[in-house]
């Protein structure tokens, strides 16, 4: 049997980078192929090129023996290829129908009947276990349920071989675990699944085979059950790597940040965070867990003084900072590492120099002048890259073009050398391989171990359940309940993230909370 996709000696060149070099990926019919590597490997180069995104400069693409070439997406879509991406490609005023039939034709070249294409897409649904309804709109819809449109859009078109990028990035444990035996389903019916995730345990649950790529080659295929996730990490960053941490024993100090009764409101001015209650103390990680979109965004923006308080308070260190600016509140010691690590957390087009003392450029002036000390700054952004350990060529290599890895851990190097008392860090390491990771949480812990007070908002729960000592639950705005990290299981906090009251999942997950 000719297999489903072959990818011959993929080139492809950007100015200044060569992202794909003489790359090889075999897919074969009815199987889930994982495609693992560190950021910069060319996953996602190698994934547009088969998707018509992009052409090669060398090499071919054969699908069942024969060979193709792609000028664009229609091009693939029309040879029964599509992808899912890790942002959700939906128009988000247009019902589920309106989404699926998108960029179609009726056969008979008129109008097309939504009517009709509704009953299909709901015999789809039915048949695939994604239950849906044809005519709620997608802005009212959960991010797991509108994940089921993007590949109810893929089946409507009889898509064979499915590209899913980090798919289960924005999913509860309960809807990852359906997405994943709905792909495994799909196989049964001989499609093919190429999934790019960076998490290990989900590669290992549910591939067949997994190609391994480092600095845009193919480094190796391997049978799932000939491999182990360290296995995979040490081939893929090249050294073994630490999937799990040690963190030692609570030394909770005195309460740093206190927030009480805090409401908050989104840009649309309906109320996005409501009546939330927490402290962080010096020596601890506070884990807050929760599907993106629940509140999570606008809670850190008011502790941050970058969206106004409704009501509530919040202090640092027993002094009132509820309407201080931004500036008193980093004059204090809290600091922030934002989600948004390109648009927010760091400027592109500037150097690794100018961003590694964004926000606090006056300690590198000179004495009693406005003139930056360029040595100091110089010197300091050296430091940060050593002790980080950030790949690039030296300092003032620009922003913008480093990894997304990379990019994090200046970001993060340069909250943590400003020597806070608070260290607010949202989505750490979203999007990131297993070698920035274990060096992104190893700094997170060397900073408990110092004293700091950490506030973590993570979607990924092996990410919370590494690091935090105290685990909140955020849905819909409000606090479903606090844990231990000792008591938090996956399925406990899960049921937490898609709604379930503390009261309700205990009753499930048999744990006490704090």
């Amino acid at each position: 049997m000719q297999p489903a996709v072959e990818l011959r000696g993929i080139t492809k060149r950007f100015p200044g980078v060569l992202a794909n070099d003489q790359t090889n990926l075999v897919v074969e019919k009815g199987e889930v192929h994982a495609v693992l590597g560190e950021n910069g490997a060319g996953k996602s180069t190698l994934m547009h090129i088969l998707y018509g995104s992009y052409q090669p400069d060398e090499g071919e693409i054969v699908l069942d023996g024969q060979q193709v070439r792609f000028a664009s997406q229609r091009e693939a879509i029309g040879h029964n290829i599509g992808m899912i991406h890790q942002d959700f490609m939906l128009v988000r005023p247009f019902t589920v129908v309106e989404n699926v039939v998108l960029g179609l034709r009726d056969e008979r070249g008129g109008i097309l009947d939504l009517g009709k294409a509704a009953a299909r897409i709901k015999e789809l649904s039915d048949r695939h276990g994604l239950t849906v309804d044809p005519w709620a709109r997608v802005e009212h819809l959960p991010v797991g349920v509108q994940q089921r449109v993007e590949i109810i859009k893929l089946l409507y078109r009889d898509a064979r071989i499915l590209i899913l990028d980090e798919p289960t990035a924005v999913l509860t444990p309960q809807e990852t675990g359906k997405l994943l035996a709905t792909l495994r389903a799909l196989t049964a019916e001989g499609r093919s699944v190429i999934i790019v995730t960076h998490k290990l345990h989900e590669i290992i649950e549910v591939a067949d085979r997994i190609t391994i790529m480092r600095d845009g080659r193919t480094v190796a295929t391997l049978d799932k059950k000939a491999t182990t996730e360290a296995e995979l990490a040490r081939m893929m960053v090249g050294r073994d790597v630490a999937l799990k941490v040690r963190r030692t024993p609570l030394r909770q100090g005195n309460p740093i940040l206190r927030v009480s009764d805090l409401y908050v409101a989104d840009d649309r001015g309906a109320s996005a965070v409501n009546g939330v209650d927490l402290s962080v103390h010096e020596g601890e990680i506070v884990g807050i867990a929760g599907v993106d979109g629940n509140g999570q965004s606008q809670l850190v923006e008011g502790l941050m003084g970058l969206r106004a308080i409704r009501q509530g308070s919040v202090e640092m260190a027993g002094v009132e900072i509820t309407d201080a600016p931004l500036f008193d509140r980093s004059g204090k010691g809290l600091v922030y590492v934002p989600a948004d690590r390109r648009g927010v957390g760091s400027v592109a087009t500037l150097n690794i120099e100018d961003n590694a003392i964004l926000g606090n450029q006056r300690q590198f002036s000179g004495a009693g002048s406005l003139l930056r000390d360029r040595a100091k700054s110089r010197s300091h952004a050296e430091t940060l890259i050593d002790r980080f350990g950030v790949r690039t060529p030296d300092i003032r290599f620009p922003a913008g073009k480093l990894s997304g890895g990379n990019l994090q851990k200046v970001i993060l190097g340069r909250e943590i050398m400003r020597d806070p008392r608070v260290l607010i860090v949202e989505q750490p390491t979203r999007g990131l391989d297993v070698g920035a990771i274990e060096v992104i949480w190893s700094e997170l812990l060397a900073a408990r171990e110092q004293g700091k007070g950490i506030l973590l908002i993570s979607a990924e729960l092996e990410e919370i359940r590494n690091l935090a000592d105290r685990i909140f639950v955020m849905y819909g705005g409000r606090f479903m309940g606090e844990l231990r990290s000792e008591d938090a299981s996956d399925e406990v906090i899960g049921l937490m993230m898609a709604g379930v009251s503390a009261v309700g999942a205990r009753e499930v997950g048999h744990v006490e909370y704090v």
